[in-house]
């Protein structure tokens, strides 16, 4: 976000309005994402989304602030939070590896119905748009894969790590819980390694090469290029 604000080549209303989509875009996202695990999480059981008013699409009871803040002064954050308790579902186990599994899959849900519709209206009328428009479109493909991917890294405290930790033997998921907290590190080692290194950066790789190949098979050759023109503010 604060490339687009440094970027003097951009006009003050087109960076104004990429801002403006991209914050939609990512707050639908989270919203989306958060709801489907308190959804998911209801019907294994778990009354904990309910009691506290998390059964609703308003972002506002989903938002994590400090992380919105972070994602905006350096690019990462966690956006949101889902309360979820896998001790009073129906299957513990079961329950809660469905819980967790539905936050991505809600986004990959998300960007496949708006790359249809991108594919569906093509380049030159996704082009006639107003620019606001076109970002919307666009970057609900874009970021909502890139919130799954991110989300199904195996790392704690990611829906990824939680997911291999229900799917396992209850043998095996007790060593994989035992090192959390060394997955922790790792996790927050890769972040700071990201702006460390910015040319070394693995984390980058995890997440931009799955997204990249995503973005491009789910929007065609044409679209994919029109997100980044779009991007860009122009």
């Amino acid at each position: 976000m604060l490339s687009l604000i440094q970027d003097p080549s951009i006009s003050t209303a087109a960076m104004l309005q990429t801002i403006a989509a991209m914050l939609l875009v990512l707050g639908a996202g989270m919203t989306v994402h958060e709801f489907a695990h308190c959804l998911i999480a209801d019907r294994m059981g778990d009354d904990t989304p309910r009691r506290m008013g998390r059964l609703t699409l308003n972002p506002l009871v989903h938002i994590n602030w400090v992380g919105w803040l972070m994602f905006a002064l350096i690019g990462f954050g966690i956006l949101g939070s889902a309360p979820i308790n896998a001790r009073r579902m129906h299957n513990p186990r079961w329950g809660f590896l469905a819980a967790v599994a539905a936050g991505p899959l809600a986004n990959l849900a998300l960007a496949l119905f708006f790359a249809l519709v991108a594919g569906f209206l093509g380049a030159a009328n996704l082009y006639a748009l107003p620019q606001i428009a076109r970002a919307v479109i666009l970057m609900m493909v874009y970021w909502n894969l890139l919130l799954a991917v991110f989300n199904l890294l195996p790392l704690y405290p990611l829906d990824g790590w939680q997911i291999v930790l229900a799917a396992l033997p209850p043998a095996s998921a007790y060593e994989w819980q035992k090192h959390a907290q060394t997955s922790q590190y790792v996790f927050f080692g890769l972040i700071i390694l990201s702006f460390m290194l910015p040319n070394f950066n693995l984390l980058g790789a995890l997440i931009g090469e799955p997204v990249d190949w995503l973005a491009r098979n789910l929007l065609g050759r044409e679209n994919y290029l029109l997100f980044f023109f779009t991007l860009s503010g122009r």
